[in-house]
């Protein structure tokens, strides 16, 4: 994390074989050092080992057209294989400390969305078209191109509206802050705790969880991060066997009956291009590719810029190093999960964990990526923590990534409506996607107000263009007579 890990470990001399892979991976020059780059690994991988359990659990709770369902032991395995090597990929070739796992809320859009209206295998396999689609867009350098002409105001903010949507999935995913059960009689859309008060065993961990957290950050403890989720974890096992724990949720902190398990890849390679094109019209496959391009894109871009930020890795000029490798990578990422149906993988914002925890360079993949190749045999070990013990982190990492707010320059309206309704629409929708959306249209409604439209870049325009049509899908939708 850029406040607390600017000691250096002191590392003794590492060995030839180890000056190799350092210079390779640059760690010493991004100010890193072995041990920061391991613990920020296993940091990242706790914080988004949830996704091993809940991608299957949505894919698999959805049925097709034919009223077929994918098989979760499958999914776990499809899952966990893409997340490992996609991962990995990213740390050698693309140099940064991102982790890529299948996507949350584009797993939604193909389970709810996409699969009622057509077979698994078409369903998949315009997933695949999606990301080969998103590589067509990063070779001829328009993806790239929308980033670089992304104003730096915006680009703060957007790390920023990340951190405030980070933290707030890390109060959800805990159960600290919950839905209200019956909204049409209140006005209210949240509530603390499951009924407005905070109960149970659950979340005294998570409590105790976040107050361990910040008072290590605070002492600027090496490590605090994943100290406190491996202590976290450990206290949970002990009150899941004394106490009588009604839920967890997601993942029961327990010990398995059995700690290996063989994993199925049965559903590797099960994708149909353009079967797609023979169950629904051709504007509905247009429309339904679009917008998973729309949101990957742009998710995407928030977590790279805002990941890349937090690492201190942005040049003077605000621009990500080796982006055109990263947005390949990313695309190349749809496409393998595609074709292993878990649903289009991306790049995952809960690597801002690892970067707390001290991740500067790719090497830190190597260890993330590892442990989800381990978790295709000991899922049933890997996946003890808790939400609970894991969200705390998402928390904290929250708090650190809202620090640069400062760097906005609020006395400014041009450069304050955009970047607040960036940060603000973010957490509010629940989507990277929607607040950068929001902080596009304002920018560009504000330059052309004043008369000064001439600033505004092109491919800004452009993309501004896809948001009205990604906020207005509804309308357009019916009135092409697709719904």
């Amino acid at each position: 994390m850029s406040a607390t890990q600017r000691a250096t470990d002191r590392p003794s001399p590492p060995s030839p074989g180890a000056n190799r892979v350092d210079r390779f991976f640059r760690i010493s020059e991004r100010g890193s050092t072995f041990g920061r780059e391991i613990r920020g690994g296993f940091a990242t991988f706790f914080t988004m080992a949830y996704i091993l359990v809940l991608n299957p659990l949505i894919l698999g709770s959805a049925e097709d057209k034919f009223g077929e369902s994918l098989d979760p032991v499958r999914l776990t395995t499809a899952t966990a294989l893409v997340a490992a090597v996609m991962t990995v990929v990213m740390g050698v070739a693309g140099h940064l400390p991102l982790a890529l796992a299948a996507g949350l809320g584009l797993n939604a859009v193909v389970a709810f969305q996409i699969a009622p209206l057509m077979s698994w295998d078409d369903a998949m396999g315009l997933i695949v078209l999606e990301g080969l689609l998103i590589c067509v867009l990063v070779v001829t350098g328009l993806r790239e191109a929308v980033m670089h002409a992304v104003p730096q105001p915006l680009k703060q903010a957007i790390g920023v509206g990340i951190g405030l949507f980070i933290a707030f999935i890390g109060f959800v995913d805990a159960g600290f802050v919950s839905r209200v059960p019956d909204a049409a009689h209140t006005t209210v859309p949240v509530q603390l705790g499951g009924s407005g008060t905070l109960t149970g065993w659950p979340m005294l961990v998570f409590c105790l969880g976040v107050l361990l957290t910040i008072g290590l950050l605070a002492r600027k403890v090496k490590g605090a991060i994943l100290i406190s989720i491996v202590l976290m974890t450990l206290l949970a096992l002990v009150v899941n066997s004394l106490a009588d724990v009604e839920s967890w949720g997601l993942t029961t902190p327990e010990w398995p009956e059995k700690l290996v398990g063989a994993p199925d890849f049965g559903l590797l390679g099960h994708f149909s291009l353009f079967g797609a094109f023979g169950q629904v019209t051709v504007v509905t496959v247009v429309l339904l590719v679009f917008t998973l391009i729309l949101s990957d894109f742009f998710d995407t871009m928030g977590t790279v810029v805002g990941v890349s930020a937090e690492a201190g890795l942005l040049d003077e000029d605000g621009k990500v190093p080796h982006l055109g490798r990263v947005l390949l990578i990313d695309g190349a990422a749809a496409v393998a999960g595609g074709a292993a149906s878990s649903s289009s993988a991306t790049s995952y914002i809960e690597s801002a964990a690892g970067v707390g925890e001290g991740s500067r360079t790719g090497f830190s993949n190597l260890v993330t990526g590892g442990l989800f190749a381990l978790a295709l045999f000991l899922t049933p070990l890997l996946t003890i923590v808790p939400l609970q013990a894991a969200a705390p982190a998402l928390v904290a990492v929250g708090f650190l990534m809202m620090t640069r707010v400062r760097s906005i320059d609020w006395d400014t309206y041009e450069v304050a409506v955009p970047a607040f309704l960036t940060i603000a629409v973010m957490p509010f929708t629940y989507s990277i996607t929607n607040g950068i959306g929001a902080g596009f249209l304002a920018h560009v409604l504000i330059k052309t107000v004043l008369g000064r439209a001439k600033e505004v870049h092109w491919l800004l325009w452009g993309a501004s263009a896809l948001f009205v049509v990604y906020f207005a899908i509804d309308p357009i939708e019916q009135a092409l007579g697709v719904k």
